[in-house]
């Protein structure tokens, strides 16, 4: 089975210009999602995605989602100032971080972000930076394992993120006796799902959490975020979620918990990174070196460098070599980088067709987590990223790094002038 490709044609023009390796991402794939998650769950009135920033940290980019009615995500004090520059303001911003310094919290209520509080104690962290807003959002964590249908989806109890149910409600009661006026609840349980139950079955979680602190407290919690972990289909044998199904689910759900329980209404939101970007991207490169030795490999102009993921977690990549999608995949390689570690492996034991010095290698689904989590080691510099157009016009949207960039936070006074001193 195969995956969609850029025009080979398009590809060649770029690599003329800028290149490779470089990330490129699609326009059209990008706002096709947005769009898409957005028809979902139009039945809820005030429904909003914020955009995990982390997932793909271009103004860009975020100006994109911007323009599809998006908001962002935020879990740090530069990638508050990102939002800031693109123009997101207010409620716009969600800003989920953890052992957050005070600064940070700051930072986020001079934008007027919607804070969510991972835990009790920065209740008083946010009061002494910044002070507490009328609107709060509270991160649960359930415990436990967290299943969808038959199948565990995550384990909470091992997750450092988030409060426990006991905890939420001393939140509550503390910030109410602070002018904390609005509630929000968020949880994140499970990364790259493709069950289409699994936002129903957080969502079921936290409006039953949401009815409870209605009998509590005699409060109405006016927003749940979902969170991430809608998936995309890696494999190409793997079938993408259904978002518009798995919107109308989730209606379904607040049917059942919030309508017929005569609760007041409740705004759904997401932050997805993943699901929005992550197809629309690819590591483009050129196949430079071939080596044979107790195995066959073919090394990269690229690295782990360009793109973690495989080396990190082991995840599978699809990998098309351009202009031969069709010819038969016969031959076993793996598929490398240059770092000086044994994991900087795109591929290993995958069948491809013969690939040729020279050739266009494309990594699929790397439009989100892959340049992002991008670093230097041995010195290598980070590669540029490039935006093709809806019209099918491209534009480099982050330049390479130079070695200039690369030195630039060192101090080499007293060793260096232009060139080594004796």
């Amino acid at each position: 089975m195969t995956k969609s490709t850029p025009d080979g044609q398009i590809l060649r023009k770029i690599i003329a210009e800028i290149p490779t390796p470089f990330h490129l991402y699609d326009e059209r794939v990008i706002r096709e999602h947005a769009r898409a998650l957005n028809k979902a769950f139009a039945w809820n009135p005030g429904f909003r995605e914020y955009f995990a920033v982390k997932a793909t940290p271009n103004p860009y980019i975020l100006k994109i989602l911007q323009q599809e009615g998006c908001g962002v995500d935020c879990a740090s004090m530069t990638e508050l100032m990102l939002a800031e520059a693109c123009g997101f303001k207010g409620e716009q911003i969600m800003f989920s971080s953890n052992m957050t310094p005070g600064e940070e919290f700051a930072y986020a209520r001079k934008l007027g972000a919607i804070i969510n509080l991972d835990d009790y104690t920065h209740i008083d962290s946010l009061r002494e930076n910044g002070g507490l807003p009328e609107l709060v959002c509270l991160r649960f964590n359930p415990g436990g394992q967290f299943w969808v249908n038959d199948s565990v989806m995550g384990t909470p109890v091992t997750s450092k993120f988030g409060m426990t149910e006991r905890q939420i409600f001393d939140a509550i009661e503390s910030l109410l006796t602070q002018n904390v006026k609005r509630f929000a609840l968020h949880s994140f349980l499970a990364s790259n799902v493709l069950d289409m139950n699994y936002y129903p079955a957080i969502a079921h979680t936290l409006m039953e959490l949401a009815l409870r602190i209605r009998q509590r407290f005699s409060i109405a919690v006016e927003m749940i975020n979902l969170s991430g972990g809608v998936g995309i289909p890696y494999h190409p044998e793997e079938q993408a979620p259904d978002i518009q199904a798995i919107g109308d689910k989730v209606h379904e759900t607040y049917h059942e918990l919030i309508e017929q329980n005569g609760m007041p209404h409740m705004r759904i939101s997401t932050e997805l990174g993943r699901y929005m970007t992550g197809p629309a991207g690819y590591l483009v490169t050129t196949a430079i070196h071939e080596k044979d030795i107790y195995k066959h490999y073919i090394g990269l102009d690229a690295s782990a460098v360009d793109l973690m993921r495989p080396a990190m977690y082991g995840s599978y990549h699809h990998i098309t070599v351009v202009d031969k999608e069709d010819a038969p995949c016969d031959t076993l390689y793996d598929v490398v980088g240059a770092l000086c570690e044994n994991n900087d492996k795109f591929a290993v034991d995958r069948m491809l067709p013969h690939i040729d010095m020279g050739d266009i290698v494309l990594i699929h689904d790397t439009g989100a987590h892959g340049h992002s989590m991008g670093y230097n080691y041995n010195g290598k510099l980070r590669s540029p990223e490039v935006l093709l157009k809806e019209d099918g016009n491209f534009q480099m949207i982050r330049r390479r790094q130079t070695p200039e960039d690369y030195f630039d936070t060192l101090d080499f006074s007293g060793l260096l002038d232009g060139k080594m001193k004796d």
